[in-house]
């Protein structure tokens, strides 16, 4: 469901995919091949819009809400993940069940291990693997577990489609 809020309504990429059981509202801008799964929450009420970069995908019961965050291109947010911070950097994967709090940023090729916790104002580096509660870089990511966020985005991308194609 996308919906309009004091005036301003979503802006979705033509390629994009917005499942009907989700729930966009509000100063949000939705990039290309762009996919927001069932029972995710995308709620742009603040001045600065929410920005969903291109090749992104937000999976089931996800909840993302800011004043000007940005997900920058290739970004995966997992399964019931919280987004509430400024950026998550491109290529980055948001790890099922894990919170991203307020004014955090997160460079290029983060991965976030699931259930984990970034507090409010963290800032990790790129190709940080980053795990616990409080979230703690715990080394730089591999090549392999680069080469399977990059799978996952592009699945994604593809499992989407199908979505799309289907009318659903």
């Amino acid at each position: 469901m996308i919906r309009t809020l004091n005036g301003v309504t979503p802006k979705v990429a033509e390629s994009a995919w917005v499942s009907e059981f989700a729930y966009v509202v509000g100063n949000v801008e939705i990039g290309e091949y762009a996919s927001i799964w069932p029972g995710v929450t995308v709620r742009g009420d603040g001045d600065n819009a929410i920005v969903i970069g291109d090749y992104v995908n937000i999976q089931e019961g996800a909840v993302i809400h800011g004043n000007g965050l940005t997900l920058e291109d290739r970004v995966s947010v997992g399964h019931s993940v919280v987004v509430h911070c400024n950026r998550v950097g491109r290529g980055s994967l948001l790890g099922n069940n894990c919170t991203v709090l307020n004014r955090a940023i997160l460079e290029e090729n983060c991965l976030v291990a699931a259930n984990s916790v970034v507090l409010d104002g963290a800032r990790f580096p790129a190709n940080s693997f980053i795990v616990g509660a409080p979230a703690q870089v715990k080394r730089q990511i591999s090549e392999k577990q680069l080469a399977s966020m990059r799978h996952t985005t592009d699945e994604l991308v593809k499992r989407a489609a199908w979505f799309k194609d289907s009318g659903l």
